[in-house]
């Protein structure tokens, strides 16, 4: 069936280079080929945490719709919504979950209480739950008590990008990630700096969500003294970004926590040996054999394992091999897209 209006809900600017916002326009550019008519309105970017003004201006441009409108309400602005507001609604209402809010890191404890008791409550509202990976649908059901019947998976795509090799030397590690604490590039710099003495260069690509963190990282490169071997690019463009993949000889991201993580698809798909965390949805999205995966916030642990794959050539070939095999098997945007569809087909 086709013809259905779709709009999906999401904070501020919807062309923001981040996995979240790449899946929503990605599927929402899909689903127009589909046939559906899909659009996308965009609330305020205070969003996790809004403004009065922006909770009235939420408030305004949600509750006039009608009911045969699909709404498609990003966790980002679902989580934090006034459970009244999402309860008013008279639109057949879908939940897009990357991970729950209450699971982002560096949360006070009474902020992280908030948000889990609203998306809680929100989610139940919703007729339908779509979730980028089976970790995070686990997740939904045994911590938020939502109904297995609900919730479908939708892996993101991903774009393959013919890549001329072209490594650099020395060997380029590039971490992938907005910088947010989340991330965990303060222990990939830590890490770094205990191999000082082997050969490589690294590039942090993402952009800047948290000043205050961002500025820390600046402060370590420095206390670190690396500023000559690691670059942190704020501005990296989806065009730029196949170049670095094609440059690198390792994807490392010390991550603390992921729902999917979009950048270790496209990393296999690039058929990169990967260094990063065992938490979240990353070991069921890093092939077995593509990657190395260790505890998180353990700087000596991240470390080790990266030195393992910078100097022991055979075992980064065996990886890499893997790597590629995997990502070959990775699907498209139309099928992500198609998933969707059939959810929204079923209301």
């Amino acid at each position: 069936m086709t013809g259905k209006s779709v709009k999906l809900v999401i904070p501020g600017d919807i062309s923001k280079q981040t996995g979240g916002y790449i899946y929503d326009r990605r599927v929402l550019s899909e689903l127009s080929k589909q046939g559906f008519m899909a659009s996308h309105i965009s609330l305020g970017d205070s969003f996790p945490e809004p403004s009065q003004a922006d909770i009235k201006d939420a408030r305004e441009k949600l509750s006039g719709l009608s009911a045969e409108e699909i709404l498609i309400i990003d966790g980002l602005a679902l989580g934090a919504m006034d459970p009244e507001l999402v309860r008013s609604l008279q639109t057949k209402l879908v939940a897009l979950i990357h991970h729950p809010l209450a699971y982002e890191g560096n949360l006070d404890m009474s902020l992280r209480e908030r948000f889990f008791e609203t998306e809680q409550i929100n989610l139940k509202a919703c007729s339908r739950v779509i979730v980028p990976s089976p970790h995070t649908k686990d997740l939904l059901i045994q911590e938020y008590g939502i109904e297995e019947s609900k919730i479908t998976v939708a892996k993101p795509g991903i774009d393959f990008n013919p890549c001329t090799q072209q490594k650099l030397e020395p060997p380029l590690v590039l971490s992938v990630g907005i910088q947010a604490h989340r991330k965990g590039h303060d222990v990939f710099l830590n890490a770094l700096s205990r191999l000082t003495h082997l050969d490589w260069q690294a590039v942090i690509a993402g952009s800047v969500q948290d000043e205050e963190y961002a500025n820390q990282l600046e402060r370590l490169m420095e206390d670190l003294n690396l500023g000559d071997r690691v670059r942190i690019e704020s501005s990296v463009s989806s065009s730029d970004l196949p170049e670095l993949y094609c440059q690198a000889t390792v994807f490392a991201l010390a991550t603390r926590y992921e729902g999917y993580g979009m950048v270790f698809a496209e990393a296999m798909s690039y058929g990169l040996p990967i260094v990063s965390c065992d938490t979240g949805a990353v070991p069921d999205t890093v092939a077995p054999g593509a990657g190395k995966l260790v505890p998180v916030d353990d700087v000596e642990s991240f470390a080790y394992a990266l030195a393992e794959v910078l100097e022991d050539n055979s075992a980064r070939d065996a990886m890499a091999v893997a790597s590629k095999e995997a990502g070959q098997k990775l699907g498209s945007w139309m099928q992500t897209a198609e998933i969707v569809g059939g959810v929204l087909d079923s209301l």
